[in-house]
């Protein structure tokens, strides 16, 4: 799965979707998709990733107390 960077615009593939969507877990193993060579994984904050619309995560894969907020 591809998402994009906050901080500089560039599309990461997302190494395990499950820990994407886990909202116990505040970081997820990417790959940068730069250059024509394999990146090596490296562990990024999902408060700092979008979809590549721009648009922004859904806050149950963010916060494990968002039921919680929202009432």
């Amino acid at each position: 799965m591809l998402l994009k960077s906050k901080e500089d615009d560039g599309l990461v593939e997302i190494n395990e979707v499950s820990d994407l969507i886990d909202p116990f877990k505040e970081e997820v193993m990417v790959q940068v998709q730069e250059g024509q060579n394999e990146q090596p994984p490296e562990p990024v904050k999902k408060s700092d990733l979008v979809f590549p619309s721009g648009e922004a995560l859904p806050l149950c894969w963010l916060d494990s107390n968002y039921k919680l907020k929202s009432n």
